[in-house]
């Protein structure tokens, strides 16, 4: 997918996940949507770098902005 979001089917039966973890993109951007802050989202994943989450989540707004426009484009 790209270099911060990866889908491998032997890794939560592919869905998109933060690579190198097993946090899935989804469950970031749920709690994006439920208020937290890149910091507490850390503080929960410690593992994860804000940096590196900040980079996922560019990455996935990027990856819908093109499907949409992909699909607008059909």
């Amino acid at each position: 997918m790209g270099k911060y979001v990866v889908s491998d089917p032997d890794i939560l039966g592919g869905t998109p996940v933060v690579k190198g973890t097993r946090v899935p993109i989804g469950r970031i951007l749920f709690l994006l949507k439920d208020g937290y802050t890149l910091a507490a989202i850390q503080e929960d994943y410690p593992h994860i770098d804000v940096k590196t989450l900040s980079a996922a989540i560019d990455e996935a707004i990027e990856t819908l902005n093109a499907t949409a426009h992909a699909k607008k484009v059909l």
